[in-house]
């Protein structure tokens, strides 16, 4: 690493510390996670199938709960915005919310939904089978339209914006249709991670964050090679009118689209990967708060690359705290 390079991530380590002063609403579909640990050393006699031994189980905040979960683990001030069922799995997201000290004012429940859970079963730190028990928040349900009434309501009250798209219903083209003609009258930071459902509707924003297959489906370009990747991030520019387009790669990293500026690649930085799993709410959680902190898209880029190249080398659904990236930014640029 140049001494360039050493000097940025110095400088880009001290945004973290601001991400503290950043209020950040989140609007998307909850979910509750819920893990089964266990070890596995027989086959069962019944039918040719691993017999897992229970040792453990524990619930985390998923989906759109996850990004806010992120936010906070961050520093961030967090305002939560979405639909639970009236059930136990509901209540529990909830309480893990507050236990977290994300304001949950825009959380409404309903009679007549189930909240999504998904039930992992892992074993030797590997998952074995996933269980998803879901409805999704109807997008015409009565809890639903409190919901977006909320987050229209408090769009000057934060710093920045976040839509967790997981294609359940919360996020629906009426109220992306809303916010796009709040936005051309008066800018605000708005982040959004997509989902193919609203691919034609996403308009307007201030940064989008595909995957990769995201990225070829709402393009309709195939992303095989450096080339169709930078056709793909162009078109999607175009096609959402977004300032800048975020696609990540997996093991490739992450590559940055602004409009006018030449697109900028960033490899990963993972020492080790164990689960991608949220891997991309930890992006758009950092990248929300590097924007509401006044940082640029580069940089922005940059923390979300080493946060998420922490995140990945955790098991399951996992975050990574203000403390954990500054160190890490630290120990890379005294290692460069």
């Amino acid at each position: 690493m140049g001494a360039a390079l050493r000097s940025k991530m110095v400088r880009t380590d001290g945004w973290v510390s601001r991400f503290r002063d950043c209020n950040v609403l989140v609007a998307g579909d909850l979910m509750l996670d819920h893990f089964v640990w266990g070890d596995v050393d027989r086959v069962s006699p019944e039918a040719q199938v691993p017999v897992v031994r229970v040792t453990e189980e524990s619930f985390r905040l998923g989906g759109a709960a996850n990004v806010m979960g992120n936010l906070r683990a961050l520093s961030g001030e967090v305002e939560a915005c979405g639909v639970v069922g009236a059930d136990a799995a509901g209540r529990r997201l909830v309480s893990l919310l507050a236990e977290r000290g994300i304001a949950a004012s825009g959380v409404f429940s309903s009679r007549g939904e189930r909240t999504t859970r998904k039930s992992r079963i892992m074993a030797q730190r590997q998952q074995m089978i996933r269980l998803d028990r879901e409805e999704g928040a109807g997008s015409g349900s009565r809890a639903a339209s409190r919901a977006r009434g909320h987050l229209l309501a408090n769009l000057w009250n934060v710093d920045a914006v976040v839509l967790s798209d997981y294609g359940k219903g919360m996020i629906t083209p009426q109220l992306l249709h809303a916010l796009s003609e709040v936005r051309a009258r008066r800018g605000f930071i708005l982040v959004v991670d997509p989902k193919d459902a609203n691919f034609e509707h996403y308009d307007g924003v201030s940064l989008v964050t595909p995957n990769r297959d995201e990225a070829s489906r709402a393009s309709g370009i195939e992303i095989r090679d450096r080339s169709s990747l930078e056709a793909a991030g162009r078109a999607l520019l175009r096609r959402w009118r977004a300032e800048a387009v975020l696609i990540t790669r997996g093991d490739r990293g992450m590559s940055l689209f602004v409009d006018g500026a030449a697109t900028r690649h960033f490899p990963t930085v993972a020492r080790r990967v164990f689960d991608v799993t949220g891997a991309g709410d930890t992006v758009v959680a950092t990248c929300a708060l590097a924007l509401a902190a006044g940082a640029d898209l580069p940089t922005a880029a940059i923390l979300a690359n080493h946060a998420a190249g922490l995140v990945v080398g955790e098991v399951g659904t996992a975050s990574v705290s203000a403390s954990q990236l500054r160190a890490d930014l630290r120990q890379r640029a005294v290692k460069g």
